[in-house]
């Protein structure tokens, strides 16, 4: 069996933290959840339901997947598939299955978990998000001709894939550094359409105006300077 693990950033996840982790597939050999220096039960609520919890202090969803990465690098044993998941059950974690089917089926390198506009429960997606997606994606497929249709946060990469990336951002602009290595490494990715719910609690990017207006620079100015590498 492939050796897969997930990592689940999260900041004041209390209330779903552990309906994220019971809802994963039992083929996932750890489930690993950073608490971004939370202040609420998330880590005890984590750790009760089986999930080994880091603590990360340095705010950002950066910051956190990082921690995550640098704790599996310090096991013996690496996993073939490292998965990236929301702590705030809006992703339906039971469509990981899904997910990581195109990298053990076809030896495809990367897998986005789209946000299909058919599947997403009404005012699961605020406006920032979506004109955000929607402008991200439009550059990348102007400036490298890519098929992106989503910065979805739940996604699938082998672990060899993603240490050569050598992922470096700490805050808001992970997910679109991710697709852009991928796109410049030339490396093979699809997408996979899922469902998307209202989450639980307030968004700490789109629920804030501060949020949205930094996570929009971040992804633009990601883009831009990939851009001008080209």
């Amino acid at each position: 069996m492939p050796k897969i693990k997930v990592i689940i950033p999260a900041y004041n996840e209390a209330d779903s933290i552990a309906l994220v982790i019971a809802d994963i597939p039992s083929l996932v050999d750890e489930v690993i959840v950073v608490s971004n220096n939370s202040t609420d039960a998330t880590e005890q609520n984590a750790k009760q339901a089986g999930a080994t919890v880091l603590v990360e202090e340095k705010k950002g969803y950066g910051y956190a997947c990082l921690k995550g990465m640098d704790y599996i690098a310090s096991q013996a044993e690496k996993p073939d598939v490292v998965v990236f998941l929301d702590g705030d059950y809006s992703d339906y974690p039971e469509e990981l299955t899904k997910i990581v089917t195109p990298i053990l089926n076809n030896d495809v390198d990367f897998v986005i978990g789209a946000r299909d506009k058919t599947l997403r429960e009404p005012g699961s997606m605020t406006f920032p998000q979506i004109f955000g997606n929607w402008l991200a994606t439009t550059l990348m497929t102007l400036f490298f001709n890519a098929k992106f249709t989503d910065l979805g946060p739940f996604r699938a990469i082998k672990y060899d894939v993603l240490l050569g990336l050598n992922m470096e951002d700490k805050t808001y602009g992970w997910t679109v550094e991710m697709q852009l290595k991928i796109l410049k490494q030339k490396l093979t990715y699809t997408e996979i359409p899922v469902q998307y719910r209202n989450r639980i609690g307030v968004s700490k990017v789109s629920g804030t105006v501060k949020g949205a207006i930094f996570a929009g620079v971040k992804i633009l100015s990601w883009i831009f300077k990939y851009s001008i590498k080209k």
